[in-house]
């Protein structure tokens, strides 16, 4: 079961499980980005991603054929939320399940990553000041070696 969405409405997580969940599996890596209250040093108020919504899906579909392969993943599950989110909001989350743990969470790290990458979303982010600008996804603050 692989499955990508671009999606404008809450995400789930626990639905994300849900959905790759099965007695098969001994494991399941599940990765939740949210928005938080400071990037680069300067407050946040929120966000607002944009996309390529057809290319989007189109990248996500071919970043899980290459996770199954590199992986051998069983189940996984993407979502990625377009438009404005509120601090705390989930904006993309990740579910991947395999019968053992390393392959399931080596698989999750590489799905977010290549989705920083390469999918067509855009975030503009709002801060306390007013100012609104747009974030590189290629550039982790902070958690580059993570």
């Amino acid at each position: 079961m692989k499955r990508a969405a671009v999606v404008t409405r809450p995400i789930d997580p626990g639905a994300l499980i849900a959905e790759v969940q099965s007695p098969e599996f001994g494991a399941i890596s599940l990765f939740v980005g949210t928005v938080r209250d400071v990037n680069d040093g300067r407050s946040v108020t929120g966000l607002d991603y944009s996309g390529y919504v057809a290319m989007a899906e189109s990248e996500l579909a071919a970043i899980l054929d290459e996770a199954a392969v590199n992986f051998g993943i069983g189940a996984i599950a993407i979502e990625h939320r377009i438009g404005a989110l509120t601090l705390g909001d989930v904006s993309v989350a990740i579910a991947s399940a395999h019968a053992h743990r390393r392959p399931a969470i080596e698989c999750t790290r590489f799905v977010i990553e290549e989705i920083k990458s390469r999918v067509p979303i855009w975030k503009l982010e709002h801060y306390v000041d007013g100012a609104r600008e747009w974030v590189d996804p290629t550039r982790a603050v902070g958690d580059a070696a993570v």
